[in-house]
């Protein structure tokens, strides 16, 4: 876990200058001095800033944190492009798999995981307000991560535009949406899935070409998002297959 996290502020600022994937960056509250200015770095970088009381950030690191940890990405991303060139090399029409909030590593890792086995060209994430390829991430893919491309977006929205000037159809899975497996998911295709308990976005859901549901007959109302993310990937494959 060490190789995943800087500690200290200028460890921390350096990274910053340096242009270093970082994740997220946790500062214990009332440190004053050098930290509003890693504050004011990472916002204009767009990296999330937990503020936390200090026994905190004690647990997240034994040595002298000086009150801030920065989390970094144990992952080279890639570029959008890079997973459209990939499906070309291959001769396939374009299969991705697009990420809106996924919080959880494990999730993550999880639906990485599934994605290389089924085919998928590559997975898109957003840069906020969800969980990047850490350490626990990569692990949780059982090495998956090192096989499947990883693009790293500001604004998932504009992706899909991008996704879409490509020919690839963008189908959202929501509760309302058509039963998946009547749904045509063959030709280039891009699923997006939502965050754990939040769903997709309004305005990423509006995007979106057309919506696909996983039918839920038992008492709970939702599936995990690996889950229903592992179902919709393989029925892609299913009809990718013939």
């Amino acid at each position: 876990m060490d190789k995943d996290i800087i500690i200290g502020r200028n460890p921390v600022i350096e990274a910053l200058k340096s242009g270093r994937n970082i994740e997220k960056i946790y500062i214990a509250k009332g440190t004053e001095g050098s930290v509003k200015k890693i504050a004011a770095m990472a916002g204009e970088k767009g990296v999330p800033i937990h503020y936390e009381e200090k026994r905190i950030i004690d647990k997240l690191s034994d040595e002298n944190h000086q009150g801030v940890v920065a989390y970094v990405s144990a992952y080279a991303y890639c570029e959008v492009e890079d997973i459209l060139e990939r499906a070309k090399s291959r001769g396939e029409e374009p299969f991705v798999v697009l990420l809106d909030g996924i919080e959880d590593p494990h999730n993550l890792g999880s639906i990485i995981r599934t994605a290389e086995a089924a085919g998928v060209h590559g997975v898109i994430i957003p840069k906020r307000r969800a969980s990047g390829l850490t350490a626990v991430a990569v692990k949780a893919s059982a090495g998956a991560a090192e096989h499947i491309l990883c693009a790293k977006v500001s604004n998932i929205s504009q992706t899909i535009d991008k996704l879409k000037d490509a020919g690839i159809w963008i189908a959202a899975c929501d509760i309302e949406g058509e039963v998946y497996y009547k749904a045509d998911l063959q030709g280039g295709i891009g699923l997006v899935i939502g965050g754990e308990g939040t769903g997709i976005g309004s305005l990423i859901k509006r995007k979106c070409d057309f919506t696909i549901s996983v039918p839920m007959k038992g008492k709970v109302d939702s599936l995990n998002a690996a889950n229903a993310a592992s179902i919709l990937m393989y029925e892609v494959r299913k009809q990718r297959d013939g």
